[in-house]
């Protein structure tokens, strides 16, 4: 389940269905993988949209933020360095 949480600001559905694409696409990677967590923000400088993803598999907690000029190119690059930890992870964990 993906749990997106904006902060001091109110999302637009367009964005929602965004974020509900990018990050779904990562649940498929690790069968026991938690909710996972997007927490949105705004910062005071140019690269001022944060996003934070958290989720936890067994054994580990994953939590990956990154900051972009828009909540799009935030919300693509942590779902890719997601996505790289839960494999990394997994491999780990079960081998190649």
């Amino acid at each position: 389940m993906i749990n997106v949480k904006s902060l001091k600001f109110d999302a637009d559905e367009k964005l929602l269905d965004f974020i509900q694409k990018k990050v779904e696409k990562v649940e498929k990677f690790f069968d026991n993988m938690g909710d996972i967590d997007v927490i949105l923000s705004l910062l005071p400088d140019a690269q001022n949209k944060n996003v934070k993803l958290q989720t936890h598999i067994p054994g580990e907690d994953l939590i990956i933020e990154r900051n972009a000029r828009t909540f799009e190119e935030a919300v693509t690059e942590a779902a890719d360095a997601l996505k790289e930890r839960i494999v990394r992870a997994k491999e780990k964990k079960f081998g190649k």
